[in-house]
């Protein structure tokens, strides 16, 4: 009998829901089973999860083949209807033991093929914790999941449902214990991070936590943020990035678009102008900070001159780790009711721009860290990350996990080297 294999698509936040099922599904004793953990971000991720999931079943005639994610929970008859796939389970069934349990008896009459319940009536995160996942070098913890907010292209609330916030003590004592086994960063995640705390009791914010973590733990080397909505960047997130030296000068911000008119009917909080606001407050409490952001090509109704508008907010945020989105209809989302009147090659030129400007960015970054000494944490023993997530390669094999000081002495297209 053979240990369960899974398959993540999509998110970190899906990578670290992997790590908690292979814990479940161990303790329940399955096996013989293919787990594929899908993403519903886009209907091209949908697409890919079919196709993987026949792949899989082609490489795995005779193991039971389970589906979840947000594709399932937000598509399971699109799952289950299809010939390969033994049982479809939702986002939270997926992280419940008694899930897995069943999964161990026959599927015929002792377990439900479906288990898809409403994720909108759920008001607690995952009772399943997990110590962090990663390499040897970065952990990840999960602060936080689902989402309030309803952007109209957006389907992940849907396979998510609402926010849902871990408790400060029990992310602090996390991180405590991801300390003591020798972790060097520790990467903060959720769906909607800037949104922590709001369903807590006294509401504290996304800043309080940072700020609680990096005084309780003291031998924490490296705090990351995961991606933030800048509009909802609290006073105290902001003292943080101008006082802490131990949290990363690197933030990836959900920007999506360049236009007041757009970002409206994408239904976003912020306009342009908030997002060129956030990125120049920032640099100056902190000037060494760098920003990524996602931007959406080809929402519908995008015309030239809208499109233009998220070309020139690359350079006016000075933005250099870009998540560049060709527009995707969803159903069951507002903007898919919405005609669309930019057609596929132009979106995908459009994209093909975002991302060029994007690659323009990325070498000015690293040409500017020549000569600049750097504290790296090393991901194997020849590359590690700067502060700002660049990439820096070494001829020396290094220490992997431990962060190393080294001057940048060069750079290819995309990597520093030390």
């Amino acid at each position: 009998m053979n240990a369960p294999k899974f398959t993540t698509l999509g998110c970190r936040l899906n990578a670290y829901e992997t790590e908690a099922m292979k814990e479940l599904s161990q303790q329940a004793g399955l096996r013989d089973a293919v787990i594929v953990n899908t993403c519903a971000v886009t209907a091209e991720a949908v697409r890919k999860a079919r196709q993987e999931i026949r792949k899989l079943r082609r490489e795995n005639p005779d193991a039971r083949l389970i589906v979840t994610g947000c594709a399932a929970q937000t598509e399971p008859q699109t799952f289950s209807q299809m010939d390969e796939v033994d049982a479809v389970i939702g986002n939270t069934e997926k992280m419940q033991p008694e899930t897995w349990k069943g999964m161990t008896a026959d599927f015929i009459g002792e377990t439900e093929a479906v288990q898809v319940d409403d994720i909108m009536s759920v008001t607690e995160t995952a009772g399943h914790l997990i110590d962090g996942f990663g390499t040897r070098s970065r952990a990840y913890v999960q602060v936080q999941n689902g989402c309030d907010h309803r952007c109209t292209f957006c389907i992940i609330p849907y396979g998510r449902g609402n926010s849902r916030s871990v408790p400060a003590g029990v992310v602090v004592d996390q991180i405590k214990r991801l300390v003591d086994r020798g972790y060097n960063e520790v990467v903060l995640t959720g769906v909607d991070l800037t949104s922590w705390g709001a369903d807590l009791p006294t509401q504290p914010k996304l800043g309080d936590l940072v700020m609680r973590i990096l005084k309780l733990v003291p031998d924490l080397p490296r705090l990351r943020i995961s991606s933030i909505d800048s509009i909802e960047v609290d006073d105290n997130l902001m003292h943080a990035i101008a006082t802490e030296p131990r949290l990363m000068p690197h933030l990836h911000l959900s920007l999506q678009h360049g236009d007041d008119l757009i970002l409206k009917r994408m239904k976003r909080r912020h306009l342009r102008d908030d997002a060129i606001r956030f990125t120049e407050e920032a640099r100056k409490l902190r000037p060494e900070m760098t920003f990524g952001a996602d931007i959406i090509a080809g929402f519908p109704t995008e015309s030239g001159a809208h499109f233009e508008n998220s070309l020139k907010l690359i350079t006016e945020c000075d933005l250099t780790w870009l998540h560049v989105f060709p527009y995707s209809k969803r159903e069951g989302t507002p903007a898919a009711r919405i005609p669309q009147q930019v057609n596929g090659n132009v979106i995908k030129d459009r994209a093909a721009r975002l991302r060029a400007a994007g690659g323009a960015q990325v070498t000015k970054h690293l040409q500017a860290q020549i000569g600049k000494t750097h504290h790296i944490l090393m991901e194997n023993p020849h590359m590690g990350r700067t502060e700002q997530f660049s990439e820096v390669t070494f001829d020396a094999p290094q220490t992997e996990g431990q962060v190393v000081t080294a001057k940048i002495s060069g750079t290819n297209a995309t990597q520093l080297k030390a």
